[in-house]
């Protein structure tokens, strides 16, 4: 069975993602994904399957699985009925935490976490216990605990004792012309240059793909068409020239690319709900319109992979 590719997104302003799944079963999900997976499921017992590694588990289970190899949990029976099958997912990239690693001594351990995870680790109990005993700061609303919670624990978890899973570094191999590089080229296009004019035949060209494909791919895993994710970019950027500086409005929307400004003030309201002079007034005096978290965010995974299954289901 070919694994499908889970596009991964951070909280806007988040270094990592964490994800608190309560579901009352967890379905067998082929998938990969480019970030590492640290994963702890609790209240759950059954079979695990990390690369060509396939066993039985029973909560606390933690385990975690390198970039892009293919993995999924099926459960058999909840530990406690009528509770959910919990699964606690902190995602984060390689070069994210090498980068830590490197200019913090004080995580240095993550470099030799990342290195034997080569194959994916299992935990011992113990160690999961341990990791659950720190889910309320993990489960923070705050980012900046949620990030420090985290960091402590891959660390800590570095220098306990880990068995290997899969006997091979079993990943998905990188491809020029794949469903998740030709959706990287059209994304990595669209933040460099969402200020310029934008045409779908043009990205068509950067991904190497056709226009339906195209709209594909935006709708399975950003859940938006292009020109609505193309538009969520620039009001981004708008909201952040309006907080930060003095510049009239006409010249904000020339600069994200939406010179007519009617069309910008229209935008602007659908994405924000309020118009762009509303939104800077909010900072001037001291407003609560400031980026925040939304805790939803703890409970939502990332589009892709759900609306893969809804989507399979209905074909069924």
């Amino acid at each position: 069975m070919k694994p499908q590719f889970e596009r991964v997104t951070f909280p806007k302003g988040c270094s990592l993602r964490v994800y608190n799944r309560r579901v009352r079963e967890i379905p067998f999900e082929w998938h990969h994904h480019p970030e590492y997976e640290l994963t702890l499921t609790l209240n759950s017992r059954g079979w695990r399957f990390i690369g060509d590694h396939i066993a039985q588990y029973h909560a606390p289970d933690l385990v975690l699985v390198p970039p892009d190899m293919p993995h999924t949990w099926a459960s058999t029976a909840p530990l406690e009925q009528g509770q959910p099958h919990t699964a606690i997912v902190i995602w984060f990239a390689r070069n994210w935490a090498l980068q830590l690693a490197e200019l913090c001594p004080e995580y240095s351990a993550l470099r030799r976490l990342l290195q034997n995870a080569s194959t994916g680790l299992a935990f011992t109990p113990e160690t999961a216990a341990h990791v659950e005993k720190q889910l309320p700061p993990l489960l923070s609303d705050a980012p900046q605990v949620r990030l420090h919670t985290a960091l402590n624990l891959l660390v800590s978890i570095a220098g306990e004792r880990a068995t290997n899973l899969s006997k091979n570094a079993t990943t998905i191999p990188a491809s020029k012309d794949g469903e998740p590089a030709q959706l990287t080229r059209v994304l990595n296009h669209l933040h460099q240059r969402f200020q310029e004019p934008v045409s779908v035949a043009g990205l068509c060209k950067v991904g190497n793909i056709s226009e339906r494909s195209l709209h594909r791919l935006f709708v399975k895993h950003t859940g938006a068409s292009v020109s609505e994710y193309l538009c969520k970019l620039r009001i981004g950027r708008a909201c952040m020239r309006l907080a930060e500086t003095d510049l009239p409005i006409s010249l904000i929307a020339f600069e994200v690319g939406l010179s007519n400004l009617a069309n910008f003030n229209r935008q602007f309201r659908s994405v924000r709900g309020i118009t762009p002079s509303g939104y800077r007034k909010s900072f001037q005096h001291g407003g609560g319109l400031h980026e925040t978290f939304d805790p939803q965010e703890l409970l939502t995974r990332p589009y892709s992979l759900d609306h893969q299954r809804n989507y399979a289901k209905k074909r069924c």
